[in-house]
């Protein structure tokens, strides 16, 4: 599909766009380059090796490759950082979620919202130069473990690099949008999935993938920057009958992962998981590609593997050699993982004083899921130090290798156990930044506790959500007042600041709430920081002190940026409402997140005037449009059935928090013909709503329908009284 070219933003509800050309010239060219040859964007290795030396531009997804997020630019500071105001905005046209890090590259910013479509914008005044969408299949979103989002395109020789969200990877002319080569990088008969930002390294476009929690094999690719051809690949998990599959990851798993997986289980059938669905970084110094390995499928070692090995390279950290992809090294946060305890976490690579003799030694840090920060020598993975960044009651500390000294309760069988970190972990996909200033690390930081248990009657299906953990153990049908009040008062969140050499945090601030933004450090002395309830704000890096904050109307859980036109320092966000943490809690999400609205790139500067325009979107009336019925056994059964099949996207406890409709309040629960017609016949799958013919029978819909009804007459109902969830 062509770029689009704007004339004016469509509804705030519309989200797919149509196409026609467009695009801008660049006013000047490449610096150092004659204006008939420049290349537009011309972003070469040496620029990406020495980001630091180019503060005014923000090249790619963590600022630089080793991708610290903090910015040399020192035009904002503790002094003047009051005197911001909002620069511009631009509209994506969106309801869903946006977790994209802009790219700001001679004046031009490349962004991306939901659905993987592509914005260059003047990054000085925000005009749109070109806009362009892949045309995804709203079928495919079924797919996405965690919202229809993407974090970012890479920016290389001229070119906008994108991983599409059903699997395919193109490349962009950067002054035009236009598609100059475009591979389908997965099986699109499987449930694989794009959502991380890809990164470029010597003519290399290294991506991944996600779909782990339905059933699939993970692996990172290295594609030509030139014509998308596939150069390596990497496997993170072996194959089913262990042989070799040709893949740069072949000696990897004769070494050392096909002795840590069993001959049994349902890995065999589904995959294994292991998505490499966000961190990547490249190791100059040691030429390795080093990357976050995420969790198995399904989630339950105990259905999984029975073996109890290790499960390699599951929940890890991977060195890789850049040119070739051939293993390296590896370090795993949690062997056998059983809990989505991924590491894909934000990689940051830095030299820091944790020598024997307090010399220098080049590490990489990770904040992963599973609660423990970690120090690892980034030339071998030998492990340094580790403590745990936020409570937890599955482990009790780490070994002198860094193994995990787990509870043994924590390995839930029949009996559940009520478990922090949750699966949306102590740490998202949220960024972290590090300020080598003053040696710290801005982690952001959340408890949502999780009850796992064994689920009595999963099946091997990697059609759909196929985690082999039961949710909804112990859970009463109708969630009592008293109940909903004691769930939220666990949801917490924090910015961290730790001091990965004294291992230990030096200072924290607590929000509200949990699943706040990702954290730009700035050489100003800043620490930057959105929320979940809309504030964006500005702390000192070195006492946590805040010192200035700006409402952006929407959830604020991006990476912010910083970069700088004609002298001028601006710092800019992406808004949006939805991802996992939404989707899945509902209206069991803090209350005082604020309500759905259109996502924004909302870009600050010192002296700002604009405003942020509200574009509110119309929702449901909460009333039921159906009596209840059904008997205790059905009604039962349809909350097991909801939490296996619909709460994922819909909301604990049937509550939307307003991204997907709100299925309590929603006109299809009117009758069992109507409910079905979606449910079972596929009736709303051109916008995204597919059937679950293959999972479900048309006694399991109906006992669904009995249950939200339910849940729709319920007085204490989860936001009832925050209106109805997008129609």
């Amino acid at each position: 599909m062509k770029p689009l070219h704007l004339a004016a933003l469509a509804a705030a509800s519309a989200i797919a766009l149509s196409a026609c050309s467009g695009g801008q010239e660049s006013d000047t060219p490449t610096p150092g380059a004659d204006a008939e040859t420049a290349i537009f964007a011309d972003v070469t290795d040496d620029r990406l090796d020495n980001a630091a030396a180019t503060p005014e531009e923000w090249l790619s997804y963590g600022f630089d490759r080793e991708e610290t997020r903090h910015s040399p630019l020192t035009g904002i500071t503790a002094e003047n950082v009051a005197d911001l105001g909002i620069a511009w905005t631009y509209d994506l046209a969106t309801n869903r979620g946006v977790e994209s890090t802009p790219i700001v590259i001679d004046g031009t910013m490349y962004v991306t919202s939901a659905w993987s479509v592509v914005y260059a914008l003047d990054a000085k005044t925000g005009e749109e130069l070109w806009v362009y969408d892949p045309d995804v299949d709203r079928a495919v979103g079924v797919n996405a473990c965690c919202d229809v989002v993407n974090r970012g395109v890479a920016v290389y020789e001229g070119r906008v690099y994108l991983g599409v969200i059903d699997g395919r990877v193109e490349a962009l002319d950067a002054k035009t949008g236009e598609v100059i080569w475009s591979k389908v990088t997965v099986d699109q008969s499987k449930p694989y999935t794009i959502t991380g930002a890809p990164r470029v390294v010597d003519g290399k476009v290294l991506i991944g993938n996600g779909g782990a929690e339905l059933g699939v094999r993970g692996y990172l690719n290295a594609l030509d920057a030139d014509t998308g051809d596939l150069i390596w690949r990497f496997y993170t998990v072996p194959s089913a009958d262990k042989q070799p599959d040709g893949a740069a990851s072949d000696s990897a798993f004769e070494q050392v992962g096909n002795v840590t997986w069993g001959d049994t289980g349902a890995w065999k059938t589904d995959g294994g998981g292991g998505t490499v669905w966000d961190s990547i970084i490249y190791d100059e110094v040691n030429d390795s590609v080093i990357f976050g390995v995420g969790n198995g499928s399904p989630w339950n070692q105990r259905l999984r593997d029975p073996s109890g090995l290790d499960n390699l390279f599951l929940s890890s950290i991977v060195a890789v050699d850049a040119d070739s992809g051939e293993y390296k090294w590896h370090f795993q946060t949690t062997p056998g993982d059983n809990w989505d305890y991924t590491a894909t976490q934000t990689l940051i690579i830095a030299d820091l004083p944790v020598g024997d003799d307090g010399a220098d030694r080049r590490v990489v840090m990770q904040a992963p899921k599973n609660g423990f920060f970690y120090v690892i020598d980034a030339a071998t993975g030998e492990f340094i130090s580790g403590n745990n960044y936020v409570p937890m009651n599955w482990a009790t500390g780490l070994t002198d290798e860094g193994r995990p000294i787990e509870v043994p309760d924590a390995r839930y069988a029949e009996i559940p156990y009520l478990q922090t970190p949750g699966p949306l972990g102590g740490h998202n996909w949220h960024p972290m930044a590090f300020n080598p200033d003053v040696g710290l690390a801005y982690v952001p930081a959340q408890e949502i506790p999780q009850a796992y248990g064994t689920d009595p009657r999963f099946q091997d299906d990697s059609a759909k959500w196929n985690t082999g953990a039961d949710f909804a153990a112990g859970v009463p049908p109708v969630l009592p007042g008293e109940l909903t009040r004691f769930l939220r008062s666990g949801l917490k969140g924090r910015l961290i600041a730790w001091d990965p050499v004294a291992n230990e945090a030096r200072w924290t601030v607590e929000h509200a709430g949990p699943w706040n933004g990702g954290v730009l450090s700035t050489a100003g002395g800043l620490v930057f920081q959105g929320k979940l309830n809309g504030e964006f704000s500005a702390y000192n890096a070195a006492t946590g002190e805040e010192l200035w904050t700006a409402d952006v109307k929407s959830g604020a859980a991006s990476g912010p940026g910083t970069f700088e036109i004609d002298g001028e320092q601006y710092v800019t966000i992406t808004t949006g409402w939805g991802s996992a943490y939404l989707l899945t809690a509902g209206g069991l999400a803090a209350p005082e997140a604020v309500p759905p609205s259109v996502g924004k790139v909302v870009t600050f500067k010192l002296g700002g005037e604009g405003e942020i325009a509200d574009i509110d979107i119309a929702l449901v009336e909460p009333t039921p449009k159906a009596d209840e019925f059904g008997t205790d056994e059905q009604i039962a059964e349809g909350l097991v059935h909801y939490a296996r099949n619909c709460g994922v996207c819909h909301g604990a406890f049937a509550a939307s928090a307003g991204i997907l409709p709100d299925l309590r309040w929603s006109s299809y629960t009117s009758s069992a013909e109507a409910w079905k017609g979606v449910v079972v016949d596929g009736n709303l799958q051109s916008i995204g709503m597919v059937s679950f013919a293959d999972v479900l029978s048309e006694e399991d819909v109906e006992a669904i329908r009995a249950y939200v009804i339910l849940q729709a007459h319920n007085p204490e109902s989860l936001s009832a009284d925050a209106g109805g969830g997008t129609p």
